[in-house]
C-alpha cells in the first residue's frame, strides 16, 4: 500500500468537485482530486449521444469561467465534458484520474481514503461525487426475457444499441422523455409513468431569456434553508423528478408515442402492466432515477434512507468531512451546473477558516516551550 498525506482530499471531478477544487486554491489551500474515469469530463461525456443541458451556456460556467459558447445556446454532453477539462487545466487544479474510491475510513490522525493500492490520509475530505450515482431498477428487471434489451438509461447511448421492434421506457421524467422521443422517430415507443409536472413554456432561446431567470432566481434564492418556504420544500424535493423540460408530454403524443399503465413485474419474460396487460416489446429502457450509496463510507453518517446527515454539506458528526453536489443541500439548485459553484464556496470557506498556517502553528508552540 502507497501512502500519502494531504490535507484535503476532493472525491470526484465533476462540476461539484472543480468548483471546490478552485475555490481551495483561491484560499491558498492544498488539496488533491480523484476520479474514477479516465479523464475530466468523463461523466458527462458517457451520457446519450443527443443529450444537450437544459440551461444555456450563460449559466453553464463554473466559478472563475464562462463557458465558452454562444450564451443562449444550449452545449452538447461532450461540450460540458471538455469544458470540464480545460477548466482543470487552465486553474492547474490537481487531479488524477483513474483513481476509484473504495473505503473512505477514520484515523487517530484523520481520514484515511483507499484507492487500489493507494491509500491517502488527509485533515479534510470532500465528497463530490453527485446526485445521479446509482441507477435505481426494480428487482423484477432480472426476469424478463434474456433476449430482450434491458438497460438503465445511463448505458444508453443511440438507438443503434437497441433491437428492432417496439421499445418501453420506464420512467417520465426529463430523461425518460427525451430518449422515448428520439427512439420515436425509428420505431414504436411505449412509456410508462406521470411526470412531476412541465416548464409552462416552450424550451429554447426565449425562454431562456425572459422565463429562466426567473426560475433560476427561486432556485437560487428563494428555495433554500435560509426561507421557511424553502424550508418546507426542500425536505421531500429530492424525492421527486423535476418537471418536464423540453420535450413535454404534448410533444410525446405528436410524436406517437403511446403512454400505458405503471409498470409492476413480469409476464412469461415481458413487462407486465398495472393493468393486466403483456406489452410485447424487444427493448426496455429503464429511465427510473438513481439512488445515493454512500457505502463505502465507512462512517455513521447516514440515514435510514441512505442519505448523508449534513447540513450545508458540512457533516457535524464528523469534523472535516464535507459534501457538495447532494440534491437540495442548500438549495432547490445545489446539484445543477448554476448552483454548485455557491456551496463549494461555502465549504472551502469552512476548511480555510478551520486550518491555521504553519508560521502560525510554530509561533504558538513557540510561546508554549517558554
Amino acid at each position: 500500500m502507497q501512502n500519502e498525506r494531504v490535507e484535503t482530499i476532493i472525491i470526484g471531478a465533476g462540476q461539484s468537485g472543480l468548483s471546490a477544487g478552485y475555490h481551495l486554491a483561491r484560499r491558498g489551500q492544498k488539496f488533491l482530486i480523484l476520479d474514477a474515469n479516465a479523464r475530466v469530463g468523463d461523466s458527462w461525456r458517457k451520457r446519450w449521444d443527443s443529450l444537450r443541458v437544459f440551461t444555456p451556456a450563460k449559466y453553464d460556467g463554473l466559478p472563475g469561467m464562462s463557458f465558452p459558447a454562444p450564451r443562449l445556446s444550449f452545449p452538447t454532453k461532450d461540450e460540458v465534458g471538455d469544458y470540464f477539462a480545460t477548466y482543470a487545466e487552465r486553474f492547474e487544479l490537481p487531479v488524477r484520474t483513474g483513481m476509484r474510491v473504495d473505503e473512505l475510513t477514520r484515523s487517530d490522525s484523520g481520514f484515511v481514503v483507499r484507492s487500489g493500492d493507494r491509500c491517502f490520509e488527509a485533515d479534510n475530505v470532500i465528497v463530490a461525487t453527485g446526485a445521479c450515482q446509482t441507477p435505481k431498477v426494480p428487482a423484477f428487471a432480472s426476469q424478463l426475457d434474456p433476449s430482450l434489451v434491458s438497460m438503465h438509461s445511463t448505458a444508453y447511448k443511440n438507438p443503434s444499441q437497441l433491437k428492432p421492434g417496439p421499445v418501453l421506457i420506464v420512467g417520465m421524467g426529463n430523461s425518460g422523455a427525451e430518449i422515448g422521443f428520439e427512439l420515436a422517430r425509428t420505431r414504436t415507443v411505449f412509456i410508462s409513468g406521470k411526470p412531476s409536472g412541465e416548464i409552462p413554456a416552450p424550451h429554447g432561446a426565449a425562454a431562456a431569456m425572459f422565463i429562466l431567470p426567473l426560475v433560476r432566481f427561486l432556485g437560487m434564492h428563494v428555495l433554500t434553508l435560509d426561507t421557511p418556504v424553502g424550508r418546507k420544500v426542500l425536505p421531500g424535493f429530492a424525492k421527486h423528478a423535476a418537471p418536464l423540460i423540453r420535450v413535454k408530454t404534448q410533444d410525446l403524443v405528436k410524436a406517437g408515442v403511446e403512454r400505458v399503465a405503471r409498470v409492476e413485474g413480469v409476464d412469461a419474460g415481458r413487462p407486465r402492466l398495472a393493468d393486466g396487460r403483456r406489452l410485447e416489446v424487444e427493448n426496455v429502457i429503464w429511465c427510473t432515477g438513481f439512488r445515493y450509496d454512500f457505502s463505502w463510507i465507512r462512517l455513521p453518517i447516514t440515514g435510514e434512507d441512505g442519505t448523508p446527515m449534513q447540513y450545508r454539506g458540512v457533516v457535524t458528526s464528523q469534523p472535516g468531512l464535507y459534501f457538495v453536489g447532494l440534491e437540495a443541500q442548500y438549495a432547490a439548485a445545489s446539484a445543477v451546473l448554476p448552483g454548485v459553484g455557491r456551496d463549494a464556496d461555502y465549504i472551502a470557506n469552512r476548511i480555510a477558516s478551520s486550518v491555521k498556517p504553519a508560521a502560525e502553528i510554530a509561533s504558538a508552540e513557540a510561546l508554549l516551550a517558554t
